[in-house]
């Protein structure tokens, strides 16, 4: 299989693995808090981030497209940094539920504007 198309395939299936268990961490912060002191939702987002990040980084190799070299990659960067920021807020350091309430919300947000971002490969999806 071609080293672009495998490394494609994975970063999709990493992206839709990390969004879902973004989610289920936050329905656990309103339905269920102390499932999220559970193991395996501890080391599980840190190992898919972990193969999504060098996905990214072996598509960008391969593909000889970087960030401040090509804007849209520089955007989704800021995004992903956005929504790290904002997910940290939600799931651990907010100081009570309206505030994760809020940083939830914006990490979803953060996280539609880098999808947008990509499919557009427009820093300024929609415009």
């Amino acid at each position: 299989m071609d080293t672009y198309i495998m490394l494609k395939h994975t970063h999709l299936t990493m992206v839709g693995l990390s969004i879902t268990l973004f989610l289920i961490r936050g329905l656990c912060m309103y339905a269920w808090p102390g499932a999220l002191k559970a193991r395996w939702l501890k080391i599980t987002p840190h190992v898919i981030d972990t193969l999504l990040l060098l996905s990214a980084i072996g598509l960008m190799v391969t593909l000889s497209q970087y960030p401040l070299t090509h804007h849209w990659l520089t955007a989704k960067v800021l995004g992903l940094l956005a929504y790290i920021g904002f997910g940290i807020v939600a799931l651990k350091r907010g100081r009570n539920l309206r505030i994760r309430s809020l940083a939830f919300l914006a990490a979803l947000a953060s996280v539609g504007y880098v999808l947008a971002v990509a499919i557009t490969r427009s820093p300024l999806p929609g415009f």
